[in-house]
């Protein structure tokens, strides 16, 4: 875990990794000018839902349409962050309404919410002061299937065997 804390390796299926694009990737958001840019060419539809996003590794934000993998949103690249973010426009600018670490693919901790909080701020973003949904993730020790922890229940939901406490899902980490 470095100065801007643990990255992520994609854990998905191998598939959606090579079916990435060369030079692809979310529209990095380095500032509110970007991020103004960005929004002002979504349509209503798009801004009714949820946009997939990751932090990459320089911290910076990457915005994707919802339906978007998040590993094409990195460009296959590790990340700081991933999940789904919605905004909304009030009279100071644009805020973030709600954010999540949502994403199956990089099955990010929860921990992960101050490289994300980091880069809405470089975007000039308004944020809540945390996830507005964690989401937690885990790998099962016995049958290696990646879990989803609902109600502090550390239950496999494949095998049943036992959950850890601490973050695991990366073998690699």
């Amino acid at each position: 875990m470095g100065v801007r804390g643990r990255s992520y390796r994609y854990v998905g299926p191998a598939e959606l990794k090579a079916a990435v694009l060369p030079g692809g990737g979310g529209c990095r958001i380095r500032s509110a000018a970007d991020f103004d840019g960005w929004i002002a060419g979504r349509s209503a539809a798009e801004l009714a839902e949820p946009f997939t996003f990751v932090v990459d590794t320089d911290g910076v934000l990457r915005l994707a349409p919802r339906r978007s993998e998040h590993v094409a949103c990195a460009g296959g690249d590790m990340v700081l962050g991933a999940g789904e973010i919605g905004f909304r426009r009030e009279a100071e600018g644009w805020t973030v309404d709600e954010v999540t670490n949502q994403s199956t693919g990089y099955c990010p901790d929860v921990t992960s919410w101050s490289a994300v909080a980091r880069a809405l701020d470089r975007a000039g973003l308004g944020r809540p002061s945390g996830f507005t949904h964690e989401v937690v993730f885990r790998r099962c020790p016995d049958c290696q299937e990646h879990n989803i922890v609902r109600e502090d229940d550390f239950v496999c939901v494949f095998c049943d065997g036992e959950l850890p406490v601490a973050w695991n899902v990366d073998p690699t980490a």
